[in-house]
């Protein structure tokens, strides 16, 4: 058996754009009525306010002070994916700041997802791509060559992320999803959207939340089943 400092698996394929493009006008909260399991940590927060992003993970995995291989995958990402970097538990050195967010402009990603802390804060927001962080730290990683992961699976903010995963990302939370539930998700959220909307202009109209959902009638059937249960 040998053990590589550096596990280098092949970019994947991005997914379809019509199918990303959809994705990207769904509410990560309106896929937390129904989902639970596939949302990064909440501490995990974008930088630049009001945007939303949906796009291919491509994964990288890089290791306290060293940044090597994060180097390495910027010359190998794609308009419109999204770099979610894993941190391994690191919370003081931060990979990724102005420079990185003028190189992430000039390479057209989409956004970028990190499990550990930023510098250069207003320089990332003035480049403009959006990133999400969990804090900001003014000690920066090295060139360190100690090694690390380029789309491998990894862990991010308490989620699983396979490279060529759909992530959805906006300004309430981080959503991860395998390619094959990705139209299923979109479709059904954007039908509910659309419903709320249509409830908005009831509500505007003069209906009572009671017009739209039988609240009384849910209540009502609550007590009859606590008086049962009390005899």
């Amino acid at each position: 058996m040998s053990i590589r400092s550096y596990r280098i698996k092949q970019i994947p394929p991005p997914l379809d754009r019509s199918l990303i493009e959809r994705l990207a006008r769904v509410e990560a909260a309106t896929v937390g009525h129904y989902l639970h399991d596939r949302f990064m940590r909440t501490d995990i927060r974008p930088l630049i306010d009001g945007v939303r992003v949906a796009g291919t993970a491509v994964t990288v995995s890089i290791p306290g002070a060293d940044s090597t291989l994060l180097y390495y995958a910027m010359d190998r990402v794609r308009p419109g994916d999204i770099l979610v970097i894993d941190r391994a538990g690191d919370e003081r050195h931060a990979p990724w700041g102005g420079f990185m967010a003028a190189v992430a402009k000039v390479r057209g990603l989409a956004g970028v997802i990190i499990d550990g802390v930023v510098t250069d804060p207003a320089a990332i927001r003035v480049a403009g791509v959006p990133t999400w962080a969990r804090g900001v730290s003014p000690i920066t990683t090295k060139l360190l060559n100690l090694g690390g992961g380029f789309n491998i699976p990894i862990g991010c903010g308490g989620v699983v992320v396979n490279p060529g995963d759909a992530v959805l990302a906006d300004d309430c939370g981080i959503l991860v999803l395998p390619p094959e539930q990705v139209d299923g998700v979109t479709s059904v959220a954007l039908f509910d959207q659309e419903d709320e909307g249509s409830w908005v202009r009831k509500i505007e109209a003069g209906a009572r939340l009671q017009d739209l959902v039988d609240i009384d009638g849910m209540i009502a059937e609550r007590n009859k089943k606590d008086q049962a249960s009390h005899g």
